[in-house]
C-alpha cells in the first residue's frame, strides 16, 4: 500500500496584500528542507491567498442598501458585513438569526459568503475577508510557477473551511484547483462482485483539502499551507469548478 503523508510548512510569514505566495511558498520549502516531487500537491488556506490579492475590505468603507438593513435586522448581523454578503452572492437561498446561506458567485452553497473575521488584522476598525475573486486562476497561476522554479509537476488546491447541510463543524473543501484530477469518475467500472456502478464519483480535490485543513489548524497555528506526498498521480486541467452540482441536479434550492 502506498504511504501517504502530509506535512505544513513552518517559516510562512503573516501574509499582507501584494505578497508573492508562490515566491514565499518556495523559499518556506527551502527552509523546511523539501525537495519537491512529481505527484506533489501544495494545499493552500484560502485566507492568505485573499490577504494577498487585497480582498480584506474595512467595514468603515461599506455603505448598506436598504435590502441589507433588512436582511441584517432579521438576522441580527452587522447590515455593512450583510451588504457584503450580498454583493458576492447570486442568491440567498435561506437565512435565521446569525446566518444567511447564499450561493456565492463562485458557485459555492454556504454560509456568509464565505466572508471571515478570524485571524485579520482589526487594528484600523472592523474588516472582512472576502474569497478570492477567481481561486481557479490563482491555483493555476501557482501551479505554472511551482512548475517553472522546480521543473516538477505539483498539484495546487486552495481550500476553505465550509459547513455542509445536516452536519455540525466545517470541513475543508477544494475553492480552487490546478495540476490535479478533482474527480474520479468510477461509473461505468464493476465493484467487487461485478456489479456495475452507476453513479460512483470520488471527489479527490475536497478529499486532499479535508486532510490538508485538518494539519493546517484553523486557529493560532500559522501553517497555512500544506505539502502532501503519496497520492496516485493523476495530472489533470480540471478545476474546482468541476466539482459544482449543476442547479438543475440541486434538488435543496
Amino acid at each position: 500500500m502506498p504511504e501517504i503523508t502530509i506535512s505544513t510548512l513552518v517559516a510562512i510569514p503573516l501574509i499582507k496584500a501584494g505578497d508573492d505566495i508562490g515566491a514565499i511558498t518556495m523559499s518556506a520549502a527551502l527552509e523546511n528542507g523539501i525537495e519537491f516531487a512529481d505527484g506533489d500537491v501544495l494545499v493552500f488556506a484560502q485566507k492568505i491567498i485573499s490577504k494577498a490579492e487585497n480582498r480584506l475590505i474595512p467595514l468603515d468603507k461599506v455603505e448598506p442598501s436598504s435590502e441589507a438593513i433588512n436582511l441584517a435586522t432579521k438576522t441580527e448581523k452587522d447590515a455593512r458585513l450583510v451588504q457584503l454578503i450580498l454583493d458576492e452572492s447570486r442568491e440567498v437561498l435561506r437565512y435565521k438569526p446569525g446566518v444567511i446561506i447564499v450561493r456565492h458567485k463562485l458557485g459555492h452553497v454556504g454560509a456568509n459568503a464565505g466572508i471571515d473575521q478570524s485571524n485579520i488584522d482589526h487594528v484600523g476598525g472592523e474588516a472582512a475577508l472576502l474569497l478570492p475573486r477567481d481561486p481557479d486562476g490563482t491555483a493555476k497561476q501557482l501551479y505554472e510557477y511551482c512548475k517553472w522554479k522546480t521543473g516538477k509537476h505539483i498539484g495546487i488546491i486552495v481550500a476553505d473551511s465550509m459547513n455542509r447541510p445536516w452536519r455540525l463543524g466545517t470541513v475543508g473543501q477544494a475553492i480552487g484547483c490546478a495540476g490535479i484530477q478533482v474527480l474520479d469518475d468510477l461509473r461505468g467500472q464493476r465493484d467487487m462482485f461485478g456489479r456495475e456502478l452507476k453513479v460512483a464519483m470520488v471527489n479527490r480535490a475536497d478529499s486532499i483539502a479535508a486532510l490538508a485543513t485538518l494539519a493546517m489548524g484553523e486557529s493560532v497555528e500559522r501553517t497555512p499551507v500544506a505539502l502532501i506526498r503519496g497520492l496516485p498521480m493523476n495530472l489533470s486541467d480540471g478545476s474546482a469548478n468541476d466539482i459544482m452540482r449543476p442547479i438543475d441536479d440541486d434538488l435543496f434550492n
